[in-house]
């Protein structure tokens, strides 16, 4: 059987793009080089910030996610995979316009749920602000009974948002300290609140937190999109595309 290509559409961040690639070698079961799945990046952070545009205050990512992904095609991937969560907010259109399947990670973290605590009534939920008011996973998991909870706005503006983005913050590469304290911190908040597990609903989060760190399960989920790849490219699985 050949195994197909994956394609990971990065640089959304730089760093949570290599977590992916690497989660995709360790999830694989390979004795040697060749028993690895062919994977072709193209990581590109140029494609602006996603958050900014969902809020209407920012420059659209999508022609530039579009132009990236036709890469990918062109290179011979089967199917496209995205590091970056805030990015689904755009998928359906990316969708449209590549001829290859685009993994919407939001549907498989929310059947990762649905398999893993199939009595779970409430998960909270650590996102950017764009992903929280796209309600990405809010609405999907309500379709399975499941409310969301979400950080207040304090939490979200000073802990979340300030620990990703900020001048010192995961993405330029801090991913212990102050930033590890502020999730942890969120996550614990959210527990407190009625949360029965934690969802890295970005693709930061998985580089500061680790289940061990909490009394609930923690869907991490860029883990989740390693081993859905993984599952794919061999015909493991039958993908819940959008």
């Amino acid at each position: 059987m050949n195994e197909g290509v994956i394609g990971i559409l990065g640089g959304m961040g730089p760093e949570a793009t290599a977590f992916l690639f690497q989660a995709i070698i360790k999830n694989t079961e390979a004795a040697r080089d060749q028993d690895h799945i062919r994977v072709l990046v193209d990581s590109n952070p140029k494609i602006p910030e996603r958050v900014p545009a969902i809020l209407c205050r920012g420059k659209d990512p999508l022609p530039m996610m579009l132009e990236t992904a036709k890469n990918l095609e062109r290179a011979g991937a089967d199917f496209i995979v995205i590091p970056c969560i805030t990015a689904h907010y755009f998928i359906r259109e990316l969708s449209k316009g590549v001829a290859i399947p685009v993994i919407s990670i939001i549907a498989e973290v929310a059947e990762e749920v649905g398999r893993r605590l199939p009595d779970i009534e409430r998960t909270g939920l650590i996102a950017t602000t764009g992903t929280i008011q796209a309600r990405l996973f809010q609405d999907r998991l309500s379709v399975k009974g499941i409310e969301v909870i979400v950080p207040s706005p304090e939490e979200q503006e000073h802990l979340v948002m300030s620990s990703i983005y900020g001048e010192s913050g995961i993405k330029a590469g801090y991913t212990s300290g102050k930033n590890r304290r502020n999730i942890l911190k969120v996550s614990k908040a959210l527990i407190s609140r009625g949360a029965q597990a934690i969802i890295a609903g970005c693709t930061e989060i998985p580089l500061v937190l680790k289940e061990s760190d909490l009394e609930v399960p923690f869907l991490d989920s860029l883990n989740i999109l390693a081993v859905t790849a993984i599952r794919q490219a061999t015909g493991g699985i039958k993908l819940d595309l959008l």
